[in-house]
């Protein structure tokens, strides 16, 4: 089959060259938006952006990178350590001299390490160096305080199936492009699986649109070809059989993982951990989903798993792969063996739908915090009953009136 001379993925075409043909994180770069005004002034200060993959943190920088008159470099904190740094810092003096900016985009940024992010650190003090920081882990806990301190951290959001539609949509003339056909129909029902499927990551998404065409039924080789939720479907399932952790397989086998430890599986729970890391996947990211998981499925059944699942994240931090790989496969053995409860995950839910259904109901007055005079004579805090004085028996509401009596745990 026919296609056009790139043969770089769909998803990397399609990657927006200005802010306007990027859809989403409208919370951090809609108009008026303080990331939206530094990039179209080209003053931008250090930051870091966080997010899920596919989320656009790659696509930002590439839009910077395409608008400033700044020297911008991209690198992987995977690929490049310090000796890279050496020389991006040597060209940036040299600039600075000139007048003229450096952006270094560092993607992983969490890959780096102490030494590492350390070296980098006084010449962003400087101003030598403008930083733009990638990272799908919690920066608090991945990036030096120091360095961290000094940089505006952006929060990216899983895209959702709005804004999923809208790039698969604006894909489509591209894809035809590349195939070499007239016309691809996508069938309603088969967009909307796809983007409600795709969680929240555009490279899945567009990644499966492609591949889709590819597994189309050999009646369909001609220049208009339509694509049904079956294809799509299929699609999913294919590509699953090759693992893919920045997406695709990525979501179905950290499910069947959770959903086996949840059955009490063990052995199908350490089959679907050795797939995943085996394949490559980050080592956090499964331990902070064994740390939810301890909390959601266990509970109050057994606190001590929230104490292997933390422990387990802890090893992984500290020894990093594939020493740690073993802790890992305690945790998950020792969840799946556990009793199960999910009374507190349940309970919580019951809560927060009484938050979003009554608002903010008013703090009963007798529980209320009183430091002031005013509020004392306002009644906040009359008539609290003190618990130990009552032997923990005490005869007292504790929840608005809009709620009293309320029971969200068994």
């Amino acid at each position: 089959m026919k296609k056009n001379n790139s043969s770089s993925p769909l998803a990397d075409q399609m990657r927006p060259e200005s802010l306007e043909d990027f859809f989403g994180q409208e919370e951090i770069i809609g108009q008026g938006k303080l990331l939206r005004k530094a990039i179209e002034r080209d003053n931008l200060p250090s930051m870091i952006f966080w997010g899920p993959p596919g989320s656009g943190k790659t696509t930002l920088a590439s839009i910077i990178a395409k608008q400033t008159k700044a020297t911008f470099i991209k690198i992987s904190a995977v690929t490049s350590g310090k000796k890279d740094l050496v020389e991006i810092i040597k060209s940036a003096q040299e600039d600075s001299k000139k007048n003229i900016k450096t952006i270094l985009f560092i993607d992983e940024i969490h890959r780096w390490n102490k030494t590492q992010q350390d070296a980098l650190l006084p010449h962003v003090e400087q101003g030598i160096i403008t930083l733009i920081g990638a990272t799908t882990e919690n920066p608090s806990f991945e990036v030096r305080s120091a360095l961290l301190s000094r940089s505006r951290v952006f929060v990216l959001e899983p895209l959702n199936p709005e804004n999923i539609t809208k790039i698969i949509e604006r894909a489509l003339p591209k894809l035809e492009q590349n195939l070499d056909l007239k016309k691809i129909y996508l069938k309603k029902e088969a967009l909307q699986f796809l983007a409600q499927m795709s969680n929240g990551d555009a490279r899945t998404a567009l990644n499966i649109l492609e591949y889709s065409v590819e597994v189309r039924p050999s009646s369909q080789k001609k220049q208009e070809i339509e694509i049904t939720l079956t294809m799509i479907k299929e699609a999913f399932q294919k590509s699953y059989l090759r693992y893919d952790k920045d997406g695709e397989e990525h979501y179905n086998i950290i499910s069947a993982l959770h959903k086996s430890m949840r059955g009490s599986n063990a052995d199908a729970a350490l089959y679907w951990l050795s797939r995943m890391l085996e394949a490559g996947e980050d080592p956090l990211y499964i331990a902070r989903r064994l740390v939810r998981f301890a909390s959601e499925d266990i509970g109050l059944a057994n606190s001590k798993a929230l104490e292997q699942a933390v422990a387990s994240y802890q090893a992984c931090h500290f020894i990093g792969p594939p020493e740690c790989y073993l802790a890992l496969a305690q945790a998950v053995v020792y969840m799946s063996k556990c009793k199960k409860s999910n009374e507190l995950y349940t309970a919580y839910k019951k809560a927060k739908e009484d938050v979003k259904k009554y608002g903010n109901l008013p703090v009963p007055l007798h529980i209320r915090n009183a430091p002031t005079k005013l509020m004392k004579e306002l009644g906040y805090g009359k008539d609290y009953k003190y618990s130990p004085d009552y032997d923990y028996e005490e005869d007292q509401d504790y929840l608005p009136e809009e709620l009293k009596n309320k029971k969200y745990l068994n």
